[in-house]
């Protein structure tokens, strides 16, 4: 893998907290009246951060062992919407959302810095992006992460546009 790709993977969990703390505390859960424009699903701060978390675990830690153990398996997209309102997403704890989340990048970097290179090579098929390898994935992961960075800055935005 190249290293500016495990770099920002690895660098990421630290720029999402930043991000999210430069959010007020009474705007974690606040939504704009349009989400026109969003670079990222239309969540509240809390609701992206849990979002990134559950992607990883149930999201990207299943793809990579899937696609690492069968043959050309398609991997499903994951209905965001559904997993928000039944994990209560606008409830959780920053605290321990970024807690889990960390250790599970951390087990993601440590799986793809560990692979061989033929294991990049592996393929699949993903639902919403068509045929890939294993790369792929991993570029996918990072493109994710950057569009919840990209997300909250949007929601700042939003958030300094508010009349006062």
């Amino acid at each position: 893998m190249n290293p500016i790709t495990l770099n920002t993977l690895t660098a990421f969990p630290l720029q999402l907290e930043q991000h999210y703390s430069a959010i007020p505390h009474h705007y974690v859960n606040w939504k704009p009246a349009s989400w026109e424009g969003v670079p990222s699903e239309p969540f509240s701060a809390i609701e992206q951060i849990c979002h990134v978390r559950d992607i990883e675990i149930d999201g990207y830690h299943q793809r990579f062992q899937r696609t690492l153990a069968e043959h050309k398996p398609l991997l499903p997209s994951i209905d965001s919407d559904i997993l928000a309102s039944e994990r209560n997403y606008a409830s959780a704890d920053a605290a321990e959302v970024f807690a889990s989340f960390r250790a599970a990048r951390a087990k993601t970097v440590a799986l793809i810095a560990g692979l061989a290179p033929e294991q990049y090579d592996r393929q699949a098929e993903f639902e919403g992006y068509g045929a890939l390898t294993l790369r792929s994935l991993v570029h996918y992961l990072c493109s994710h992460d950057q569009q919840h960075l990209a997300g909250l800055q949007w929601l700042l935005g939003k958030i300094e546009a508010e009349p006062r």
